[in-house]
């Protein structure tokens, strides 16, 4: 399972920031993937001629800069959504546990899980902007930027129009908790030997494999969430949706009828093939931020290396670093001060 792990040698901003720093980087190079998927799943003309033709007939209608639409808002949303999300984890973790302070890999998944969810509800509007600059076209826009589509669509359509399909995000959690824990699950089972802890290598390809499983389940409901996203009266072609519906079971209803079973999955294969340099990109970031963090905090000789520092006990808190080097170096001031004469 691919995770970033809290460092206890990390301060609780640092932290933060490393993971806000492999996020950015991550969603920014995947960010053509990501765009091809959402094209596909609202259903556009850009993604009639399937996933290449997607990326050739945008390029040629609005330029190499279109692959790139609402990576802006994507990236500023991880930041408050990160936030949320390791709050409640950390809430939802301590109710959990048992008297040792151990917690089972299932009951963590549905930590995350939940937490996960509830962080997207609170920041669902960013997602909708999201949805909407990237499904227009960005040479004639209707919105001129995030906050002009905020308003936009506030005034225009009313502030539910900024939650259309939220509870799509609950209805794709439980299939996507679940597939993610049992694939994790066995992929561990089938990995491990004698006892031997699982190498970096095998937690990515598990993380990737079990990730890849868990979002193809729970697809279809993503795919629905963007056309209910895109959908408005008030833009041109409704926003470019390929189905015209009234509300989540029908939007089900009408995709399948028209456009057929399979249609739940359209983009599919690009948010698979981002999978992999989207988790790789993000936990190397991570990495490199975080050595960083510590050669600066003094826990390692040099940010290119895991190599520790010589003396310093691995175990102490970033704080508890620093006052006992300030105790240090006011007891060697002392040693050093030469006695006063009589």
């Amino acid at each position: 399972m691919i995770t970033l792990t809290r460092d206890t040698r990390l301060t609780a901003w640092q932290s933060f920031l490393c993971g806000g720093v492999a996020g950015v980087l991550g969603r920014t190079v995947t960010s053509p993937l990501d765009v091809v998927k959402i094209l596909s799943q609202v259903g556009t003309f850009h993604s009639k001629h399937g996933f290449l033709g997607t990326f050739r007939l945008l390029c040629k209608a609005e330029g190499l800069r279109a692959l790139w639409k609402g990576n802006l808002t994507a990236c500023m949303r991880l930041f408050p959504y990160s936030a949320v999300q390791l709050a409640l984890y950390h809430r939802f973790t301590l109710l959990f546990v048992d008297d040792l302070g151990h917690i089972s890999k299932w009951k963590a998944i549905v930590s995350g899980g939940v937490a996960g969810a509830v962080a997207a509800v609170v920041i669902y509007p960013t997602d909708v902007i999201k949805t909407r600059l990237i499904v227009q076209n960005s040479r004639e826009p209707s919105y001129r930027g995030i906050i002009h589509a905020l308003c936009s669509i506030y005034y225009q359509e009313g502030f539910l129009s900024l939650y259309k399909g939220v509870s799509l995000i609950v209805l794709g959690a439980i299939p996507f908790s679940a597939s993610l824990f049992l694939i994790d699950l066995s992929l561990d089972r089938l990995w491990q030997e004698s006892s031997v802890p699982l190498t970096p290598l095998q937690h990515f390809v598990n993380g990737c494999l079990a990730g890849g499983v868990a979002q193809t389940l729970s697809f279809p409901f993503e795919t629905v969430k963007r056309k209910m996203q895109a959908q408005s009266c008030v833009l041109p072609h409704c926003g470019g949706v390929d189905v015209h519906f009234s509300g989540i079971l029908d939007c089900f209803t009408q995709t399948v009828k028209i456009k057929g079973v399979l249609s739940l999955w359209n983009g599919l294969s690009a948010n698979l093939i981002k999978v992999i340099p989207y988790f790789g990109l993000m936990l190397g970031s991570f990495e490199c931020c975080k050595r960083l963090c510590l050669y600066h905090n003094g826990y390692i000789v040099s940010p290119l290396g895991n190599q520790l520092t010589p003396g310093v006990d691995q175990s102490l808190q970033p704080h508890e670093l620093q006052e006992l080097r300030k105790f240090l170096r006011s007891k060697e001031f002392v040693s050093r001060k030469p006695p006063l004469n009589g």
